[in-house]
């Protein structure tokens, strides 16, 4: 209840500020492209529906990391994989019945993440069962629905995988509705965030109300993937979600630098991804997702050969300080005998 009255005494205002938003960076690209006649604009900004996919890339890339981290630390990653698979549940269903994909998604996956975590509180089903049920349970929703519609199109391939074509201008107005209401709810609950992340008991016993937050985190996790679905494809969004985070948390210490690094990150691989897709001619939603992987491969490569050479410097370490103790004790060892002729000449 606190969710939905939070959500919906900020969509009306941010909306309207948030079109406002799209419409000054579509006239920001107009006059630049205007003014610049000289030299021309790379051609991936010269088409109205590249900048439209851009905008989303970058909205979806800062806010779904941002979360992720949360559910990472927690290691509650395949909520994402398991909303994922629900929302292609709600577009099978939408399809079927021929009604608006994204609202049908939002409301099957924000159920889900409701449901999910009820059974995960009350202890009902283990986490993770509960996870594989509706993951299952979903998938085969669909694959039954989409053999009674008119099985696999050019639609339900753009859901599937991405597509720079089908991103709207209010699908840009959602996303950063969505974008607002993520950024208020971790900057007004960051504090309680990192107790439930990090122990959820002492956080209970602290008064943080922590059901409600996991139902916030969940449901914020199912209405990301419906958004985001137009841009990355909803088999591919949680990896968005979960592969910046990795990234981050081996790059970067501390839980507020690593929330920013994940943000910034997750910008990068999807406005990278996004750009080779288009002159690739390939799905955006899996080249953002192999950019994100390429990414992770070198950081991970980067913390092994760190770990290697730090070993290696740390053994030379020792044994300098072990040569150094076996010479200072060959000196005392030289300095005690020359004391001892020393004395048996004078006893002489």
């Amino acid at each position: 209840m606190a969710i939905s009255f939070f959500t919906d005494q900020c969509t009306s205002s941010t909306l309207r500020h948030s079109q406002g938003c799209m419409a000054f960076l579509s006239m920001f690209l107009c006059m630049t492209r205007s003014t610049h006649t000289d030299k021309p604009m790379p051609e991936i900004f010269q088409y109205e529906f590249m900048n439209r996919a851009i905008i989303a890339s970058v909205l979806v890339g800062a806010t779904a990391p941002a979360f992720g981290v949360y559910l990472v630390l927690r290691r509650l990653s395949l909520i994402a994989d398991t909303l994922s698979h629900v929302a292609l549940a709600g577009v099978a269903i939408a399809l079927l019945t021929k009604t608006f994909a994204p609202a049908v998604a939002l409301i099957a996956t924000t159920g889900a993440a409701v449901s999910i975590e009820e059974l995960r509180m009350r202890r009902l089903l283990p986490g993770d069962a509960a996870l594989a049920v509706f993951l299952y349970g979903a998938l085969a929703v669909a694959v039954v629905l989409i053999s009674i519609a008119d099985g696999f199109n050019s639609t339900l391939f753009s859901y599937l995988f991405g597509s720079v074509l089908t991103v709207t201008q209010t699908d840009l107005s959602w996303m950063a509705v969505l974008a607002v209401i993520i950024t208020l709810f971790m900057l007004m609950f960051s504090s309680e965030l990192a107790q439930i992340t990090f122990d959820p008991d002492l956080a209970r016993i602290n008064g943080v109300r922590v059901h409600l937050l996991n139902l916030g985190l969940a449901v914020l996790t199912g209405a990301t993937i419906t958004v985001s679905m137009r841009v990355v494809g909803v088999l591919l969004v949680g990896a968005l979600i979960v592969i910046p985070v990795l990234i981050s948390l081996r790059i970067t210490k501390g839980l507020t630098r690593t929330v920013i690094t994940a943000s910034l990150t997750g910008v990068v691989v999807a406005v990278a991804g996004m750009t080779i897709a288009y002159y690739a001619d390939i799905a955006p939603g899996g080249s953002v997702v192999l950019t994100a992987i390429t990414l992770l491969i070198i950081a991970e490569s980067g913390a092994f050969f760190g770990r290697i050479r730090g070993r290696s410097d740390h053994l030379v370490t020792i044994e300098e300080h072990d040569h150094a103790h076996e010479s200072h004790a060959h000196g005392v060892d030289d300095h005690s005998a020359h004391v001892q002729d020393h004395d048996q000449h004078t006893h002489r």
